[in-house]
């Protein structure tokens, strides 16, 4: 039992997860602070997101130097990378890694899902209940479910008739699925889809591409890591992180131009090829600044991913199929490829339009789309998720007066810097949503959160007050804010999980803070430097009202 004040818990911290988010959390709260700390994990191992996620193919699309933890030197020496882009299993090894450095497995229930969240009004604390039937008290919940964690329904039925196999690529088989001599179908073409094809493609007898829109898909540009580049990053790894933290994607690149409209159509073509060439998202954020604010910009390089798609696959009917049209480059998450157009040269590789017939069901013996059924022996789905909402809405959140999280978010998600919800005490949200997260590179993204978390709970305990929480008037400006730069930008235009649009009835809504990571990191600074302006900071049995610094 912990006993802070005058209130008596069970723990300090509850923290939901077991990935990035949750194991620095353990280590900053417990470690740093010396608070009392429970994580709960529904896996039964550290990892999260690449925990689950083990399809062939999955790897992160930031270069793995920058894809890592930031917060501890030694670490950052010790830990060697073998590629550019690491894999599933070798992020895996890291994380792992990290939790046996610090320690950190001893803190985690595993096997464990918080069903039930619910703030008591009377003791100002949380209660935070468990699919096992425990009930755990603590002062400060903090999320660090990921965004990408609860998987779309599939918008239609007959799944469990198929009599053959069915796997989901973010709960993938840990003895992983052997394709070989069997007809696959895979549902979806997202980054997910994109990473995958290209390896089923080499086993599988057939491969039927259920597609509804093409992506954008550029080189990822992997390949063994070089190790001169390594030594050169690690002899002033903190110069390297501080040139990510002040960059749109918390990467350090630095060859952006300002608009795409402003040069000769020769000079762009060769910024576009050497973007392309180096990889990564280079093209994406280290090309035109005006790339995702002018649709004529836009067009450039639009135009230009098309082309090269043509280039690549050699059955035009198939390419015009896989060439996006209708929506700007970059207001869906640009995936990054490896040989996945290639995948389509395959005579054994066809490719489904369900945009204008979509599919009808999935019965006994395959896929039914109008009045053809593709027969099968193993159905892939890779449909996608309820991104950074629908992780938060699973765990039964409740504020004051049994208000649900899911009834505050009724016409979308509303927050302050994206880490805290006004009606929800002592709730700190990792990433969440209209914070700069998806765009961002996420370990630092991570890092950064739950450094402002534990500044805000130290700043609570120092001045012996017991609440922490947003104002109405602080969430209703961030709203506006975020809301007013989306709208600047061609994003808002497109149907996209960016805005809620790929969950059949979610209320749609910008669900990222565009503004940049250094604007919103200074944004954040100036909030702690002004004594935690748009906050409200008070014991538990005062009526709310802000306490200065």
């Amino acid at each position: 039992m912990t006993t802070t004040g005058s209130l008596s818990t069970d723990v300090d911290v509850v923290v939901v997860g077991a990935g990035f988010a949750g194991l620095y959390a353990l280590h900053k709260f417990r470690d740093k602070l010396d608070l009392s700390v429970r994580v709960f994990e529904a896996g039964a191992d550290v990892g999260g997101t690449w925990y689950w996620n083990r399809y062939p193919g999955a790897r992160c699309d930031i270069e793995s130097v920058h894809y890592s933890y930031s917060f501890d030197d030694d670490l950052q020496q010790e830990w060697e990378w073998t590629e550019k882009f690491a894999g599933q299993p070798e992020i895996l090894a890291y994380l792992e890694h990290v939790a046996d450095r610090f320690d950190l497995r001893r803190g985690i229930t595993f096997n464990t899902r918080v069903i039930a969240v619910h703030w008591d009004d009377l003791e100002s604390l949380w209660e935070v209940t468990t699919d096992t039937g425990e009930v755990v008290r603590s002062r400060f919940f903090v999320s660090g479910a990921g965004n990408l964690s609860v998987p779309k329904n599939p918008e239609f039925g007959g799944i469990e008739n198929f009599r053959g196999e069915v796997y989901l690529t973010g709960n993938w088989p840990h003895e992983g699925v052997d394709f070989r001599g069997r007809k696959v179908a895979v549902i979806g073409t997202g980054a997910s889809a994109i990473q995958a094809i290209p390896y089923i493609a080499e086993q599988a007898d057939e491969l039927v591409v259920f597609q509804r829109t093409p992506n954008f898909a550029t080189p990822l540009g992997n390949g063994p890591i070089d190790p001169d580049e390594v030594d050169k990053i690690k002899s002033d790894y903190c110069a390297v992180r501080d040139a990510a933290r002040n960059h749109f994607l918390g990467v350090p690149f630095e060859q952006v131009q300002p608009s795409a409209l402003a040069v000769s159509a020769e000079e762009r073509r060769r910024t576009f090829d050497e973007r392309w060439n180096a990889g990564g998202f280079r093209l994406f954020i280290d090309s035109y600044q005006d790339i995702l604010f002018d649709k004529a910009a836009n067009d450039t390089v639009a135009d230009y991913i098309r082309e090269r798609i043509h280039q690549r696959v050699t059955d035009p009917k198939k390419a015009e199929l896989l060439a996006p049209a209708g929506y700007a480059y970059g207001t869906k998450r640009p995936p990054l490829e490896t040989n996945y157009y290639e995948a389509f040269n395959r005579e054994s590789v066809r490719i489904v339009d369900v945009k204008s017939t979509p599919i009808d069901e999935i019965t006994d013996s395959g896929v039914r789309v109008g009045d053809r059924t593709y027969d099968v022996d193993i159905v892939v789905l890779a449909t996608g998720f309820d991104a950074m909402t629908g992780p938060l809405m699973a765990m039964d959140i409740r504020g004051r007066d049994g208000l649900k999280l899911g009834d505050k978010w009724a016409h979308g998600p509303r927050t302050y810097l994206g880490t805290t919800v006004h009606g929800f005490p002592n709730l700190f949200l990792i990433t969440g949503p209209q914070s700069p997260s998806v765009l961002y590179n996420m370990p630092l993204a991570i890092e950064d959160h739950v450094d402002f978390a534990a500044d805000a709970i130290s700043y609570v305990l120092r001045h012996h007050r017991d609440v922490v929480e947003a104002t109405e008037r602080a969430e209703a400006d961030w709203g506006a804010l975020t809301n007013e730069i989306a709208n600047q930008t061609l994003l808002p235009q497109t149907n996209s999980w960016y805005m809620g649009a790929n969950i059949p009835g979610k209320p749609r809504a910008c669900m990222v803070y565009l503004g940049g990571a250094p604007t919103y990191r200074q944004t954040c600074a100036d909030v702690v430097a002004a004594g935690y302006s748009g906050f409200d900071i008070t014991v538990a049995s005062a009526p709310l009202a802000a306490v200065a610094s």
